[in-house]
């Protein structure tokens, strides 16, 4: 029988609201927004996304305006850009690398290259 939830694919760190790309802090999505909600703004942002790569390779730089803004407002609404979507003060790290954040030290206890 398969595993009912796979581990995620790069590391999280324990706060859970960030996971890490070759050293590189990326918000995580809101874990507040309810379930369908969620699913939807994931659908917006793939199909959007799927539009940059149509737009690119067809070198139609007003699709590719349009299909980055789209990308954009889906990972606003989703809470992985724009403010912070939790509420107690702490500052925002994402897209910093991790080295740099106070977050190193738990990295560096991964020992991931």
């Amino acid at each position: 029988m398969a595993p009912t939830s796979l581990p995620p694919p790069h590391p999280v760190t324990p706060d859970r609201r960030y996971f890490v790309v070759r050293g590189r802090l990326w918000r995580m999505a809101n874990p507040e927004l309810p379930g369908e909600e969620r699913a939807q703004l994931v659908a917006d942002l793939m199909r959007a996304r799927r539009e940059v790569g149509k737009a690119l390779r067809s070198k139609d730089a007003d699709a590719e305006r349009l299909a980055r803004q789209a990308v954009e407002v889906a990972k606003h609404s989703l809470g992985e850009r724009g403010p912070p979507w939790w509420r107690d003060g702490a500052p925002d790290y994402n897209r910093r690398m991790v080295r740099n954040t106070p977050y190193a030290q738990w990295f560096a206890m991964l020992d991931i290259e």
